[in-house]
């Protein structure tokens, strides 16, 4: 399997619908939102299998100081072949040397961003106001 995994905005509204709604991400609901923030994120990584949109990360950041990674989806065909891993590595390399690589992760996913050198920060505990349930 060829995967191009890359830095792109060159995404259509049907196929990230599509990505979303196969994961299960409410976020599928609001694309008139949804196409619009990952447009408009510092980065955004695709990754595409003869030019289908099989996975996404993006992120968001100050440009200096701290990165928030705050999607990463891979089609539930495709996971685990090693396709989020490379699309979080296009990310990172991008901000190795910030101060802060940060993210939220749902409890299935903490495993596998721990491999990644993620950890839990101190005493922390994610904190916010959200209008959805889940994704």
């Amino acid at each position: 399997m060829d995967v191009l995994v890359q830095i792109s905005n060159e995404i259509h509204e049907s196929e990230v619908v599509s990505l979303y709604r196969e994961n299960g991400w409410s976020s599928a609901d609001c694309p008139d939102k949804l196409i619009p923030a990952l447009l408009n994120s510092d980065t955004l990584v695709t990754a595409r299998v003869n030019n289908e949109l099989i996975g996404l990360g993006n992120a968001i950041s100050d440009g200096s100081l701290v990165v928030y990674f705050p999607h990463l989806l891979v089609h539930p065909k495709y996971q685990g072949l090693g396709v989020g891993r490379k699309i979080m590595q296009v990310m990172q390399s991008k901000y190795k040397d910030f101060h802060q690589q940060m993210l939220t992760s749902d409890i299935e996913a903490i495993e596998f961003y721990k491999t990644l050198g993620f950890e839990r920060a101190g005493h922390t505990e994610p904190m916010w106001i959200y209008a959805g349930n889940d994704h």
